[in-house]
């Protein structure tokens, strides 16, 4: 007969994450064996661990995350809990160490050194530090103190590329922020991560951590308001009022978009006026904005309403060429010389949108200006107020070349709606402190200044 041959096929070992843990551990019990007569055991023992390991043959691929729990917990711990599982256990692991920056730093090294060695082993790290932070309760508060001391101090020394989302993430869940375990874990953890890095350094990891926007996140839902993060007792003592003064400023500045784009969609769409007034006067009780950021904003507002850029920029030329005198009868022969004029200096490349639409910008101002005028008048309670408004003119004008001509005709047409008073004008003129394109403005405005005086002496 045809004898047929059997193919010898890869017999999968099977998995004894035991046997792994209690060899890690057989290492760190034989290392401190050897150095129990000597000083300064902590600091060679995590060398030697580290050269007995690089030399080892364990299978670090298929137990990478038991060798950090071994690293984290002392031996293999039982799923769901903290408790070591059966077999040999070290007591030269984090949880273990003392609580302080110098003895945690040591393993923080230890780990650096393993995966310098072994880099494919960041993923198991990612593994074992995700679930333990989304166990911080079944922590001692000793034990979670430490957790933070070594999460501070792995970003410090950037451990071989950490995400910081793997940290941040699962620090968001419900019940561990509810029980304010979460603010005490973070709060340890900005202390001891601004020893060694600066205020920026620790924004640009939250930015990365994707949390950056709101300290918020990590109170209980029953204490997240601006005040408890700028009171808050443990931010206070852990000297990180320069973080809470920055979440308050992000805070201010999201409650600035909303608003301007709350009043955008009202403009756009002509909203009533007293309806428009007290959606400002309710958002600005409810964010408690100061009345300058107010009147910046609405001019804002009313300046994107007249829409220069883009298409609508390009349809308000295309509307002003054809009102035009020189666009009311194609015939004519002045305008295919202009037709014509146009084109050579697109062919050039020069902005030929900005000479279309410049005669018809002054005429929208005014007429936006008008419109708007109570809802501005609202918010112009004092000089001061008036004069950051013809600040907020000055430097639209100055940054925009649009708008650098027309400064004096929306000074005038302010003026005629009421909205800025003569005297602010005037100490504008005479002692404006703002040098943006401010000698151009003065010359340019110095006819309406002259008219403003001479009415001034008839009176």
């Amino acid at each position: 007969g045809t004898r047929i041959k059997t193919r010898k096929r890869n017999i999968a070992a099977p998995l004894d994450p035991s046997a792994f843990a209690d060899a890690v551990v057989q290492i760190y019990l034989d290392n401190a064996g050897d150095l129990a007569s000597q000083s300064n055991t902590s600091c060679v023992l995590q060398e030697l661990v580290a050269r007995s390991i690089e030399s080892s043959d364990l299978n670090f691929s298929r137990y990478g995350d038991t060798f950090f729990e071994v690293v984290f917990a002392g031996g293999r711990t039982q799923p769901g809990t903290l408790k070591p599982d059966e077999g040999e256990c070290h007591p030269y692991s984090i949880i273990e160490c003392e609580a302080k920056r110098d003895a945690i730093l040591l393993s923080v090294i230890y780990i650096q050194k393993i995966l310098r060695r072994r880099p494919f082993l960041i993923k198991n790290l990612e593994n074992v530090m995700r679930r333990l932070l989304q166990s911080l309760e079944l922590f001692e508060e000793n034990e979670r103190k430490k957790l933070a001391i070594f999460t501070a101090l792995a970003f410090s020394q950037k451990l071989s590329g950490l995400p910081p989302e793997t940290v941040f993430q699962p620090l968001l869940k419900d019940n561990l922020v509810a029980k304010g375990l979460v603010l005490s874990f973070i709060t340890d953890f900005f202390k001891d991560y601004l020893v060694d890095n600066s205020l920026d350094d620790l924004i640009s990891l939250l930015k990365r951590g994707k949390i950056e926007d709101d300290l918020l996140q990590f109170f209980p839902s029953t204490k997240r308001s601006a005040e408890v993060v700028l009171n808050s007792v443990d931010f206070s003592k852990a000297g990180l009022v320069p973080l809470v003064e920055y979440n308050e400023k992000k805070i201010f500045e999201v409650k600035l978009k909303e608003m301007k784009s709350a009043l955008t969609t009202q403009i756009v769409e002509e909203s009533d006026m007293s309806e428009v007034i007290e959606t400002v006067k309710q958002r600005v009780k409810d964010a408690k904005l100061p009345d300058i950021e107010v009147i910046r904003i609405l001019w804002d507002v009313i300046m994107d309403a007249v829409q220069w850029s883009g298409k609508n920029q390009q349809q308000n030329a295309n509307s002003a060429l054809r009102q035009e005198p020189w666009s009311a009868h194609t015939s004519d022969l002045s305008s295919v010389a202009l037709s014509f004029f146009f084109s050579l200096l697109q062919l050039r490349g020069l902005d030929v949108d900005f000479l279309r639409i410049q005669p018809v910008m002054g005429p929208l101002l005014v007429i936006k200006v008008k419109t708007w005028a109570k809802l501005l008048n609202s918010f112009c309670t004092s000089g001061n107020i008036e004069l950051e408004l013809i600040y907020k003119v000055q430097m639209q004008c100055y940054e925009d070349a649009k708008l650098m001509k027309l400064f004096p005709e929306i000074v005038r047409s302010l003026y005629d709606q009421d909205v800025l008073a003569e005297d602010t004008i005037l100490h504008w003129f005479r002692k404006g402190t703002n040098p943006k394109g401010r000698q151009t403005f003065v010359k340019a405005l110095e006819p309406f200044v002259n008219w403003l005086e001479e009415a001034e002496e008839e009176e």
